[in-house]
């Protein structure tokens, strides 16, 4: 129940965001829910596998390089993702930085239990 939550609280997060980000558009709220289905998919899938790849540089970097990580999941899943169009990389990352920051707190204030 709470993966379901997190999912369609990331998709109205996201779905706001475009608001704030004129290089950012999704199509409507469904596709906004969808595409952060997708994009918790790739997270889980995918994103790990570039964390390790991505070691030494992320240590060189003292993690800043996990942006980098989290904007490129971004693009990969807007790509993937007919609806949801991102205009490049640095507004793959300002989206990226929003929505971790956005979805942590509206998370928090709804009431999400702890696993």
């Amino acid at each position: 129940m709470n993966f379901i939550l997190k999912v369609l609280i990331t998709g109205l997060i996201a779905y706001l965001l475009q608001n704030i980000l004129s290089g950012v558009r999704i199509v409507d709220i469904k596709t906004a829910a969808l595409f952060a289905l997708v994009l918790a998919l790739l997270n889980a899938v995918v994103k790990p596998i570039l964390v390790i790849l991505t070691i030494p540089v992320t240590v060189l970097t003292l993690g800043i390089f996990l942006l980098v990580i989290n904007a490129f999941m971004v693009l990969l899943a807007a790509n993937l993702f007919k609806g949801v169009y991102v205009d490049g990389f640095w507004w793959a990352l300002a989206f990226s930085i929003l929505l971790s920051i956005g979805s942590s707190i509206l998370y928090s204030l709804v009431g999400g239990k702890k696993e």
